[in-house]
């Protein structure tokens, strides 16, 4: 109780975009309609799994549940930002910035180890063909995505919980558009060494060890793509990977960035401009990399829409 009588501040005032009107008038048009075009292309390639059967396998499993996934991550930060941008003060409570953060921190921790789990799909795929359908059956496959979901959930629940113990009875002005890590540690009124040490740690567990894996997985890939006698054919085997080591990249390399960082480094404005990359651009893109520009899953959605268009007449 004793804890909770210090923590004096109600709200946060958000400080990301203090750009004038007309900036802020553009940018929500320019951010809304990328997110629109996000939550219709996720939304197409979920519809267009699901409904087709011969895209009931494994990897597009994981993709289904990755674009539900960007889809629920999107929805935590974007339309908050939308609604700032027209606002004139743009704020958040105590209780609705801890709800903030615990959630894009269980979607994204749930994110890394997804992706290490589509590197093992690979693996499977790739190093273990003959068994691969035994192997990589539905019960595992909802497994892995079960311990994913259960390592972002405990990962978030920690942090958040260390975040918001400390008190906050000085500046409520965040410099940032949503309640990330940092810039909310910075307004803290003295911080705990044991709580940064320990929220550094879930990060390098979050981002090192699902990384460590995918690396271990694409060693035995490579290693049997050598294997393969034709150049034709290790380009085609290869290229079931591409869109998956392109989307890691992006991943990882943006969130080591925000994450993995010497605090003394911290800048609001670079983290401001590499945020507004995974929580838009990424999930933007991710699709088109993913489904969109894939020759299966094209083939798949013409069936869709002819199966539906069938129906309607």
């Amino acid at each position: 109780m004793e804890r909770v009588n210090e923590t004096l501040v109600a709200e946060f005032v958000f400080l990301g975009f203090s750009s004038p009107a007309r900036m802020q008038l553009l940018l929500f048009i320019v951010f809304l309609l990328l997110y629109l075009f996000t939550l219709g292309t996720n939304a197409i390639i979920i519809s267009t799994i699901v409904l087709d059967r011969a895209l009931h396998n494994p990897m597009y499993f994981f993709l289904a549940v990755l674009s539900y996934s960007e889809t629920c991550y999107t929805f935590v930060i974007v339309p908050k930002m939308l609604a700032d941008l027209l606002a004139q003060k743009k704020t958040i409570t105590f209780l609705g910035c801890a709800i903030q953060m615990f959630s894009f921190l269980f979607l994204g921790c749930s994110h890394s180890f997804l992706l290490a789990a589509m590197g093992y799909d690979r693996y499977m795929a790739i190093c273990n063909p003959l068994q691969y359908t035994v192997l990589m059956g539905h019960g595992m496959c909802v497994g892995l995505v079960a311990a994913a979901c259960a390592c972002g959930f405990t990962v978030s629940l920690v942090t958040t919980s260390l975040v918001f113990y400390l008190p906050f009875h000085s500046s409520n002005q965040l410099h940032h558009f949503f309640c990330d890590i940092s810039p909310v540690l910075k307004l803290a009124s003295h911080h705990s060494r044991l709580s940064q040490l320990v929220i550094f740690m879930l990060g390098v567990c979050v981002l090192v060890i699902p990384l460590l894996l995918i690396l271990v997985s694409y060693i035995h890939i490579i290693s049997a793509i050598l294997k393969i006698s034709t150049s034709a054919g290790r380009y085609k085997t290869f290229s079931t990977c591409a869109s998956h080591l392109i989307v890691v990249t992006v991943h990882y390399g943006c969130a080591s960035f925000i994450y993995l960082r010497p605090k003394s480094n911290y800048s609001s404005s670079q983290d401001i401009l590499i945020s507004v990359s995974y929580t838009i651009l990424t999930p933007l893109f991710n699709p088109m990399i993913y489904s969109l520009r894939n020759k299966e899953f094209k083939s798949a959605f013409r069936r869709v829409m002819g199966q539906t268009s069938c129906l309607v007449n």
